[in-house]
């Protein structure tokens, strides 16, 4: 029986050891590569979903800054106008009331974090609400800055007009006043035709006149006054008597007492004597000094004021004895 190096074969039916195990390895080896293609496709869904998320927040945070933009340039808008509107002393109010109420309606939807989609087209449609409001403020804000110029037009005319008027109303006073000033002196009544009569009373009631100072029971004062354009009417003329001492004649108890002179500033009179005076005609007017002491011999000087100004006077000598003729 002959050898050989060859082996035998092997049964037809049984497969190699090798290969099994090299077969388990390969199905494993999928297995493997699958998971992990499973996990990197699922990783990248994954992926995909976050960045669409994040695109997603991304515009959703856009959209709410945009409308925070436009929330906050109506307010810019309307702190302007609230800021006139203080100056026409609240005249909008009922406007900005209501704007005020859509303010916190608007500011408290864009507080939140993150907003819906019915809430950003809440907050859209107040928005919008609150800018119409708000031109309809800048409209009023408008009409009422134009009156109120048309006010300060009118004031200042006024103004002016009111100036020019208390100008003219002080020059139409002084010249006024001036004329008035001229009227009254010039219807200072002009006395004329003074005399002095000394007059002595007897027991049986007759008078006569004397020069003699110790028989003198008073002085009879007469004159004429007239006046052109002096209006009818009661009037008062003023005697002052100076006795010839150089003093005053003035006797309280018997009526005396002081008046005003335009010139000579106040000055002690003897007796006021009222005078009906009729315009455009002469007066004639008589007045009786009887005085409560004797009449001292001398020079007797007696004046005759009106109206502040001294119309006229006389002299009149009383001597120790004698009668006058």
């Amino acid at each position: 029986m002959s050898t050989t190096n060859y082996p035998s074969a092997s049964p037809q039916g049984a497969p190699p050891k090798r290969d099994s195990k090299n077969l388990i390895i390969g199905l494993l080896a999928v297995g493997i590569l699958g998971t992990w293609g499973y996990f990197l496709w699922d990783k990248n869904k994954s992926d995909q979903k976050i960045t669409q998320l994040q695109t997603q927040y991304v515009a959703v945070d856009s959209s709410k800054n945009e409308l925070q933009k436009s929330f906050d340039a109506a307010l810019t808008r309307l702190d302007s106008l609230t800021g006139y509107n203080n100056e026409l002393e609240g005249k909008v109010n009922d406007k900005t009331s209501e704007i005020t109420k859509l303010k916190g309606q608007i500011g408290s939807i864009l507080k939140k974090q993150r907003l819906s989609e019915g809430e950003k087209k809440k907050a859209q449609a107040l928005i919008g609400e609150l800018n119409d409001k708000i031109a309809n403020l800048e409209q009023e804000v408008a009409r009422l800055t134009a009156e109120n110029q048309q006010l300060t037009t009118d004031k200042t005319q006024l103004t002016a007009d009111k100036e020019k008027l208390t100008t003219d109303l002080q020059t139409t006073t002084q010249q006024k006043d001036e004329l008035a000033t001229k009227v009254d002196i010039a219807s200072t009544l002009n006395a004329s035709n003074i005399t002095v009569t000394p007059v002595n009373e007897k027991k049986n009631g007759k008078e006569s006149e004397t020069t003699s100072a110790k028989k003198v029971d008073k002085l009879v004062i007469a004159m004429d006054v007239a006046n052109r354009i002096a209006q009818s009417g009661s009037t008062d003329v003023y005697v002052c008597i100076t006795g010839p001492d150089g003093q005053p004649v003035a006797v309280e108890a018997l009526g005396s007492g002081k008046f005003t002179t335009r010139e000579e500033g106040e000055k002690l009179f003897t007796a006021k004597v009222p005078v009906d005076f009729e315009a455009g005609k002469s007066k004639h007017v008589e007045f009786a000094w009887k005085q409560n002491s004797a009449f001292k011999q001398g020079n007797y000087k007696i004046e005759v004021y009106h109206n502040g100004f001294k119309i006229g006077e006389a002299t009149r000598s009383l001597k120790k004895g004698g009668i006058f003729g």
